[in-house]
């Protein structure tokens, strides 16, 4: 196995791929192949700056650090989608295709047989595969939801560099096996409780037991490229955020 390096990790996963036919299957991978490799070109994701993995109905790419974070999500905030409706436009309904998308970051290692290995990368796939994500592309009008990490987001995302809204943003809880983790996915509206429910919450604020527990990833600076993991990535399991630390 090789030492594990600090990658931008993209994913991609097709929304009811299961459900189609193969001719369908087939179809749709070519335009998901389309849609990624057209998309990393407009962010100026060389060939030799990306590692592809296939996965079926998902696509999963590890990203050298040269490239640029801030100009990837502005691609996948804006060409992306583009490119996704361009696609869909000329297809019947029933025959579109919709994209969940995350972009996180973290340590992956390659092993012997050419699979992908690490900790953070579990977390990307979860979080791809979670339920909030898949309730938050249904209710969305568009093809596709993006869904960052929270190192993403609070290295980059917060700072709204140009093309980039942070306020298009809302933190998604995601429950996990090492507990619930903090997400953030753009443009999808918040679900407005009813009267009742919304007082009853109101009353239990303040109360320790209804704060939800979140889990801290430690640390959203973008390693060197070829650095190794040693120790594990740190968890801070409910201590202050960055910027009550400042």
């Amino acid at each position: 196995m090789t030492n594990p390096v600090y990658r931008t990790i993209l994913l991609f996963d097709i929304e009811q791929y299961g459900s189609r036919d193969d001719v369908e299957q087939a179809y749709l991978r070519r335009v998901l192949y389309d849609v990624v490799d057209g998309t990393l070109s407009a962010a100026g994701v060389d060939e030799t700056d990306r590692l592809r993995a296939d996965r079926g109905d998902s696509v999963m790419e590890l990203i050298d650090t040269r490239v640029s974070v801030p100009t990837l999500v502005k691609a996948l905030l804006a060409d992306a989608p583009a490119r996704l409706h361009n696609k869909n436009r000329l297809l019947a309904k029933s025959a579109r295709m919709r994209l969940r998308i995350v972009l996180a970051s973290g340590y992956v290692a390659v092993d012997e047989l050419g699979g992908w290995v690490g900790s953070d990368l579990n977390h990307a796939v979860r979080l791809l595969n979670s339920d909030p994500l898949r309730e938050a592309l249904k209710r969305r009008g568009d093809d596709s939801v993006l869904c960052v990490s929270e190192a993403v987001y609070q290295g980059v995302v917060r700072h709204g560099p140009l093309g980039v809204r942070p306020e298009d943003f809302r933190a998604l809880t995601v429950p996990t096996k090492e507990g619930p983790t903090v997400a953030w996915v753009h443009g999808v509206p918040e679900v407005q409780e009813p009267a009742e429910e919304q007082a009853d919450a109101e009353d239990r604020a303040g109360s320790p037991a209804a704060v939800a527990p979140t889990t801290r990833i430690g640390g959203d600076q973008y390693g060197m490229t070829g650095g190794t993991l040693n120790g594990g990535m740190r968890f801070d399991f409910g201590g202050p955020g960055r910027d009550a630390q400042r």
